[in-house]
């Protein structure tokens, strides 16, 4: 008797606990199901606003907010509600949208939903700004910003970068409004903002117009041919409104009153028109909203009538819900056994991918060594022609030029470096990443360091209206020790990307010293601009290689997105590190320490060498009889007028086979042979020479990389190596000790 009390016991808790878990499920299902209802509702009213059609939108938005009020679902009735705002607000119904937006942050401020928050504060900014409010209104925007930079979410940040560009185009600070539109145009990419971007385009045309009081009228117009590429076949009647007012503004400022009368009496039908359209969309409001109260009741006595049925069936759902349980136990017990068989097939899918790695590496090997024969390949043809430039431009220096021209030509030269630099370094990239880049430490003045590169900038600044500014710190010392052309290729990268992306602005170059101990200065600088700015996301790539804001920045601004990947791996090889602070619109501000040697100690030991290896080429070099192997024209005239300036004697031959034969029959001091010629290479040529002549000096003078060839080029027989573009202090110097090596051989 006690067993079956026991049984009977148990099986009605069961059953109880049944009809209970099947009223959660059913009690669920129905929620789950309104949310579908209510999402589905907005949709449809997103479909409405984009075709213009405002009254069937607020009849989808009424319906989708009683069904959230009804089932008091807080998330979905605030995410509404911030719709109703925002369709109030293309309605031109300010005081409405206001009214609703603050009750939605209201309710979403009690929420854990941030970026719906954010949503909300930015749509009560635009708002606030179209009541005149502008104070309030930044407030309202700055915290949506925070909220989508802590997010890194840049889709939604865009709108509120242009709402921040339209409250200081209707508050009248017109330079930041543009550089608010100039940062959030690229950002708009996706056909679903198109009319944001549309938006922009315009707004930067009325504020180039307003700003520049018509003088830069051509660059409006063609932000108005943007605007009409991108609303051309979309019904944007708002925009289309804006556009005709800008469209009368460019006409008054060419005084053509007849065209200004025209767009004057189109925009005043088209804004009529709106309006009647707005108004009977709000009176569509107003009468959904007088019968709200009868179909919440309505609404009630529904829900009354749905838990009485509700409870009928719940009898019925435990018996089905017993036999799904047997169900569930039963495919519980079939997917075990399909699991064993899924990781048996796992285990072979892992083998197969590890043979996919291992090809995969391969490739990536020979595509490595590819890259390394077009780089081998490359320098050489980017080497021949810069040798030229700096060869002509030495030659220039030395033939008197007047005082203006000295200064261009000081400032070729000074270019001619950094690109060489530059060539070095692209080159090299994966060297400067691997830290297997060598410093050079020499004696030099860092203020006109500094100098050279402000005016080798000089001209880009001025072509984007900006102004360069240097503040240096008087108590710097005069010399200091380091790697001179490595720091002007770090300042030249910052301050020309400052200078690309800032128009009519000020790029500041700071450097302060902040210590000095004994021989040693910490220096810091600091490169600041008011540009475009540069997004929290982008910061976060912005020094890898080949890293650009984005297509329309590249096509807007150019570059190769490599000059900050290689500021940063320079300063990485000098023990130091780049920071970077920015906002969009606001501009940026980069920043980086140095450890210096001061240079006195070092003159000391090095200027007396300098002097003493000059007078020595000088002297010791006349009437030298010098063979150039050259095949490039304009190369075998540079290299030649060198050499005569210095009272050597010189022949040219242009290809390997003319150099063996001229070297059978003359007696040369020294050999200045090319690598790359047609017919024999120069490094063919000079194994022949050396079959006859084991003691004559043969210097390669190349334009190949030869960091990693040296032992070849010595096995090969040369003398010395002489990169090209040289320096003309070491291309004496080498040639000097090639002969003095040769005679103290000779001697022994």
């Amino acid at each position: 008797m006690k067993f079956r009390t026991t049984i009977y016991k148990t099986t009605s808790l069961l059953f109880l606990v049944l009809i209970l878990f099947s009223d959660v499920i059913y009690g669920q299902e129905t929620i789950n199901d309104t949310i579908i209802k209510i999402e589905n509702y907005q949709k449809l009213a997103d479909q409405s606003i984009s075709s213009q059609n405002f009254e069937d939108a607020i009849i989808q938005l009424n319906a989708a907010n009683e069904l959230a009020f009804v089932y008091a679902d807080s998330t979905a009735l605030s995410n509404v509600q911030v719709a109703i705002a925002e369709i109030h607000y293309f309605l031109m119904d300010y005081s409405k949208a206001a009214e609703v937006a603050n009750d939605a942050i209201n309710l979403l401020e009690n929420q854990n939903n941030p970026k719906t928050l954010a949503k909300a504060y930015g749509l009560y900014g635009l708002i606030l700004t179209r009541t005149g409010d502008y104070i309030k209104s930044e407030k309202y925007l700055k915290k949506a910003d925070d909220i989508f930079i802590e997010f890194s979410d840049d889709e939604n940040r865009a709108n509120i970068i242009l709402g921040l560009a339209l409250l200081n185009l209707k508050n009248g600070n017109l330079k930041v409004a543009l550089n608010y539109l100039d940062a959030v145009i690229p950002m708009y990419n996706s056909s679903q903002t198109r009319y944001q971007k549309a938006t922009a385009y315009i707004n930067k045309a009325e504020a180039l117009l307003l700003l520049y009081n018509g003088s830069q009228i051509n660059e409006a117009k063609e932000a108005l041919v943007q605007a009409d590429q991108i609303k051309a076949g979309k019904n944007y009647a708002m925009l289309e409104i804006h556009t005709l007012r800008v469209r009368q503004m460019i006409a008054e400022i060419e005084n053509d009153l007849s065209k200004a009368l025209f767009f004057s009496k189109k925009y005043q039908a088209l804004n009529d028109s709106i309006l009647m359209r707005n108004l009977k969309a709000i009176s569509r409001g107003a009468e959904i909203q007088t019968l709200k109260n009868a179909k919440e009741m309505i609404a009630q006595q529904k829900t009354v009538l749905e838990k009485q049925k509700r409870a009928i069936d719940f009898t019925k759902m435990g018996t089905g819900l017993s036999v799904a349980l047997i169900v569930i136990l039963s495919l519980l017990t079939l997917s075990l056994y399909k699991n064993n068989n899924l990781r048996a097939k796992a285990n072979e899918l892992l083998q197969d991918k590890n043979n996919e790695l291992l090809l995969a590496k391969e490739k990536a090997e020979k595509a490595s060594l590819a890259k390394a024969q077009f780089l081998s390949t490359i320098t050489h043809e980017l080497r021949t022609p810069l040798y030229a430039v700096t060869g002509l431009t030495h030659l220039l220096l030395e033939e008197n030029p007047l005082p203006q021209q000295k200064e261009h030509l000081n400032s070729l030269k000074f270019s001619g470096e950094y690109l060489l630099s530059l060539i070095n370094n692209i080159l090299d990239l994966n060297k400067l990443e691997a830290n297997k880049v060598e410093m050079e430490k020499t004696s030099f003045s860092l203020k006109k360091r500094i100098k050279d590169v402000l005016v080798a900038l000089k001209k880009s600044a001025d072509d984007r209206k900006n102004s360069l500014v240097l503040e240096f710190d008087s108590n710097i010392p005069s010399k200091l020790a380091g790697d001179p052309l490595k720091l002007s290729q770090i300042l030249i990268n910052l301050i020309g990307n400052s200078v690309k992306f800032t128009q009519n602005g000020v790029v500041t170059v700071r450097i302060k010293l902040l210590e000095r101990v004994n021989n040693k200065a910490i220096l810091h600088f600091e490169i600041e601009d008011n540009g475009v700015g540069i997004s929290a996301k982008k910061q976060k790539t912005i020094f890898e290689t080949f890293s650009q804001g984005s297509l329309q920045i590249n096509r807007k601004f150019g570059g190769t997105g490599l000059g900050l990947s290689i500021v940063k791996n320079l300063l990485e090889l000098m023990n130091s590190k780049i920071h970077l602070e920015s906002q969009l619109g606001q501009g940026s501000k980069f920043s980086f320490k140095i450890n210096f040697d001061v240079a006195e100690e070092v003159d000391k030991t090095t200027k007396s060498d300098k002097a003493e290896a000059k007078a020595i080429n000088i002297a010791a070099l006349e009437n030298k009889n010098i063979l150039v192997v050259e095949d490039n024209k304009i190369n075998q005239m540079i290299t030649k007028k060198i050499l005569e300036k210095n009272n050597m004697v010189c022949m040219v031959a242009d290809n390997g086979l003319d150099a063996i034969k001229l070297v059978e029959e003359n007696n040369f001091d020294v050999v200045l042979m090319d690598i790359h010629m047609p017919g024999i290479s120069g490094i063919e040529a000079t194994k022949k020479i050396r079959k006859f002549n084991k003691e004559l000096p043969i210097i390669a003078l190349t334009a190949v990389t030869i960091d990693e060839n040296l032992d070849e080029f010595y096995r090969a027989g040369f003398s010395e190596i002489i990169p090209k573009p040289f320096k003309i202090e070491e291309f004496f110097e080498k040639i000097y000790r090639s002969i003095e090596n040769k005679n103290i051989s000779l001697e022994g």
